[in-house]
C-alpha cells in the first residue's frame, strides 16, 4: 500500500515538474513569435479601414490542441471539491488561445496579408474517459486576411 502510494506521488511530482517545464518552454516559444509577428495586426472589426485598397482578401485560420497533464487534472479535481477558479486550466486556454493566434497570422503572412479583420476564436473541449473528463482543448482562429 506504502510503495503505491509513493509511486502515484512520485509519478505526480514528475508530472509536474516537466508539465511545467513544458508549459514554460511553450509560453517562451509563444512570446518570441508574438514579437515577430507583432507588425501584422488582427481585429475583430467586420469591416477593413475605409481607406484601404485591398487588392486581395482570404479567410485564413490556426488550429491548435493542447492535451492536459495529469497534474493539471489532478489540481482541477481538487478544485472542484473546495471551489474557486481552476487556474491551472487558465494557462492551459491561454496558451491555446495565443498559439491558435500565432498560427493564423503565419499563415496570412504567407499570403503577403497587411492585416486580418473580423477575427473570431472558436473553443471546444475533447473528452475521455469516465464521467466526459476534458483530455485537451482545441482552440480555431479564423479571420479575413487583406493585402493591399
Amino acid at each position: 500500500m506504502l510503495l503505491n502510494l509513493t509511486i502515484f506521488l512520485c509519478l505526480v511530482f514528475l508530472g509536474y515538474v516537466f508539465g511545467r517545464h513544458a508549459e514554460k518552454k511553450h509560453f517562451e516559444s509563444i512570446l518570441e513569435r508574438e514579437n515577430q509577428y507583432k507588425a501584422l495586426l488582427a481585429f475583430s472589426a467586420r469591416f477593413p479601414p475605409a481607406d484601404m485598397a485591398i487588392s486581395e482578401s482570404k479567410l485564413v485560420g490556426g488550429t491548435v490542441v493542447i492535451s492536459i497533464d495529469y497534474f493539471k487534472r489532478l489540481a482541477a479535481g481538487l478544485r472542484n471539491i473546495f471551489g474557486g477558479p481552476v487556474t491551472s486550466y487558465e494557462s492551459l486556454i491561454e496558451r491555446a488561445r495565443r498559439e491558435a493566434i500565432l498560427r493564423m497570422k503565419e499563415e496570412a503572412i504567407a499570403m503577403g496579408a497587411e492585416m486580418i479583420i473580423n477575427v473570431k476564436l472558436e473553443t471546444s473541449s475533447i473528452t475521455k474517459g469516465a464521467g466526459d473528463q476534458v483530455g485537451a482543448v482545441e482552440v480555431y482562429a479564423y479571420g479575413t486576411a487583406l493585402k493591399h
